[in-house]
């Protein structure tokens, strides 16, 4: 890779760094480009050199988040014995949450967004962390893996609103 490519390359992440974290402070719609711009340190029109749309931008975002979640819980579910799967994907989710909350508030904004590419975004990104905790439930032989699998995700919604809200208390046992 050439200098060039590299420094373009970088640029964009910062751009989606940017995005995620003024998308995340400010919401989607209240979010302009100027603003994600003046978070990468950069001019407005350059991010219109990698995408197209604020709405191109999200999704981008969202991929990236939706990566981040699924890649740490691939790693857990190759790793871990069946007796301790279900404890190191919270702890995985957990780093998550304390890593990269801005992209949790994301993903959490996104789901209220009606605008049919974001839903289908976030419809894949749930489906795949759905298929791949099922399919490793089941594959660890843990009883009720379906049922067992609704209540990982809803903890973790829950995890989500706790932390949103900064109420840890949701997540007393």
């Amino acid at each position: 890779m050439t200098k060039s490519e590299t420094r373009s390359v970088n640029r964009k992440s910062d751009i989606i760094s940017a995005a995620i974290e003024v998308f995340a402070e400010t919401g989607y719609f209240r979010a302009t480009t100027a603003q994600v711009a003046e978070r990468a340190k950069i001019s407005q029109p350059y991010i219109f050199r990698f995408f197209s749309t604020k709405e191109a931008l999200l999704l981008t975002a969202l991929e990236v988040s939706w990566t981040r979640v699924i890649d740490s819980f691939r790693k857990v579910v190759e790793s871990a014995s069946p007796e301790q799967l279900e404890m190191e994907l919270i702890r995985a989710y957990e780093v998550i949450l304390d890593s990269y909350r801005n992209e949790v508030l994301l993903q959490m904004q996104a789901q209220t967004i009606q605008e049919e590419a974001i839903r289908e975004a976030m419809r894949g990104g749930f489906g795949e962390v759905r298929r791949m905790v099922l399919d490793a439930f089941h594959a660890a032989g843990i009883p009720n893996a379906e049922e067992r699998t609704m209540l990982f995700l809803a903890r973790g919604m829950l995890c989500n609103i706790s932390a949103a809200l900064a109420m840890p208390e949701l997540m007393e046992i």
